[in-house]
């Protein structure tokens, strides 16, 4: 089955019937027509229906090496530089069409996947089985356009101690047994976004466990349906309010949902187990396979297009109230203009720079991507600062689109004017930004940057102390030591 429809998607998800949990309440029936969900599910539908657009087509999709068929260009394994350029493309693509305020869009783990799917025989220095598991289940979500969720990190009780010195070893999933059929994994994961509204699961390695054996347990990768037996999805709060377009344009929209991952004692098949029990290979899955770099890429990619949305924003606000003119405005504005052509130069510079690795994929250059993913959870916050530095009180003069349909429309229309703008149109605009920079939703996005790629301090202790800097500090050493010639002759 090659690409395929949001409806296509939509009905396969409604299908699995999930065992998903909000408000107390278990989701009955289709998990689409839920009204925490009804709004996301919508808009990822309208991605993969891009993949269907003539205009987008040769970008979006790309034909499978395995049955001609055309797939999901997310899926693509980059051979060329031009592979990756279209790669990117496609990513940008569905992130202009959200604003960049979907993270989690199935293209952000299919970059992951894909490239696991090349570097599958780093799984077989466990078990070859394992290798040959991860090999075909990449071609599998290829060829069905499968959707996927994730989740990573365990459950934060004690994160002074390991998940083996908690009082009940099974509060972070863990393994329990192994069977005929399979595995059997019980405990909790944080944090799956989407977890419920996708076709399967991917439970990632856990990175940095420490080499010991009462850690071993916590160490494994599978991916099974999200409605297989045992497994849960428990949802936070959502900030989709069941508001229209006008009143929450991006909670309406785009409210992908967070949510804890519960394994009762749920059997993985063994050809769904990747790794298993090994904590040298579950920390050294990421960087040895290159999956980092490649979701990074795409991260920086869809960053890039947020950071178009939030300018685009910013400058219909100065001109719709008339503040150009203001040089504090002018300068706040120039900030926000930096750091997108900082993030394009990053993006660029990784694919300029880009090789092939030792699995025959062409790797962008991790080390502008990795200072990307550094910079811009902390630049982030600032775009929120400076839309509520600019839209000040105009961001609380936001009455509903129900007012607009009552009979005070006359007094709206006159005192909520702009200079460049009626007042519907004026107040469609702020409700836009005060729903990126004040709302639930917009409050969340700012969060989930900040931590998109986790603890921003240890990333950037990672940072530091994996980058390169022996060739600059031995410039230096020379200029010295050249200095010191220099004033005896």
């Amino acid at each position: 089955m090659p690409a395929k429809t949001g409806r296509q998607y939509i009905d396969r998800v409604d299908s699995l019937m999930a065992d998903v949990w909000i408000n107390g309440s278990r989701v009955a029936g289709k998990v689409s027509e839920h009204p925490a969900f009804r709004g996301v599910m919508k808009s990822q539908g309208a991605l993969y229906d891009m993949q269907f657009d003539p205009d987008k087509h040769e970008v979006m999709t790309y034909t499978s090496p395995s049955t001609g068929d055309r797939v999901g260009t997310s899926f693509m394994q980059p051979r060329t530089k031009e592979d990756l350029e279209k790669r990117r493309m496609m990513i940008q693509e569905w992130a202009k069409y959200n604003g960049g305020m979907m993270g989690r869009s199935p293209d952000y783990i299919n970059s992951g996947m894909m490239a696991y799917g090349a570097a599958a025989q780093m799984f077989g220095v466990q078990d070859q089985m394992f290798a040959e598991n991860m090999s075909k289940y990449y071609e599998y979500i290829r060829e069905n356009d499968l959707s996927l969720t994730h989740t990573l990190i365990q459950p934060q009780v004690n994160r002074g101690l390991n998940s083996s010195q908690l009082p009940d070893p099974y509060i972070a999933a863990r393994i329990v047994k192994k069977t005929d059929d399979g595995v059997v994994i019980r405990g909790a994961r944080l944090l799956a976004t989407q977890g419920g509204i996708t076709d399967e699961i991917m439970v990632f390695p856990s990175t940095l466990l420490k080499q010991t054996d009462e850690e071993n347990p916590y160490a494994f990768a599978f991916s099974i349906p999200n409605n297989t037996p045992g497994l849960k999805f428990i949802c936070r709060e959502s900030f989709d309010y069941g508001k229209s377009g006008f009143d929450h344009p991006l909670g309406s929209r785009f409210e992908e949902m967070d949510t804890i991952v519960v394994f009762d004692d749920v059997t993985v098949p063994w050809d769904r187990v990747f790794a298993l029990g090994n904590i040298d290979i579950c920390n050294r899955a990421y960087a040895e396979s290159n999956a980092v770099v490649h979701m990074t890429h795409q991260v920086v990619s869809k960053n890039v297009a947020k950071t178009e949305f939030i300018l685009g924003i910013l400058q219909l606000m100065v001109e719709t109230i008339n503040i150009g003119q203001f040089q504090h405005v002018q300068e706040k504005m120039a900030e926000v203009i930096v750091v997108l052509e900082t993030m394009k130069a990053f993006i660029t510079a990784s694919e300029a720079n880009a090789k092939l690795d030792r699995w025959g994929i062409m790797t962008p250059d991790f080390k502008p991507l990795n200072a990307a993913r550094n910079y811009f959870p902390r630049i982030y916050p600032r775009f929120s600062e400076i839309m509520q530095l600019l839209g000040a009180s105009g961001l609380m003069a936001i009455p509903g689109e129900a007012d607009f349909n009552s009979e005070i429309r006359p007094d709206l229309d006159k005192y909520l004017q702009a200079a460049n703008s009626d007042a519907y149109n004026r107040v469609k605009l702020f409700r836009l930004a005060w729903d990126v920079c004040i709302s639930a939703f917009g409050s969340r996005q700012t969060l989930y940057e900040r931590f998109f790629f986790g603890d921003p301090v240890r990333m950037a202790g990672a940072l530091y102390n994996g980058y390169d800097k022996q060739e600059y500090v031995d410039r230096v050493k020379e200029f010295l030591n050249r200095s010191e010639e220099f004033v005896k002759n």
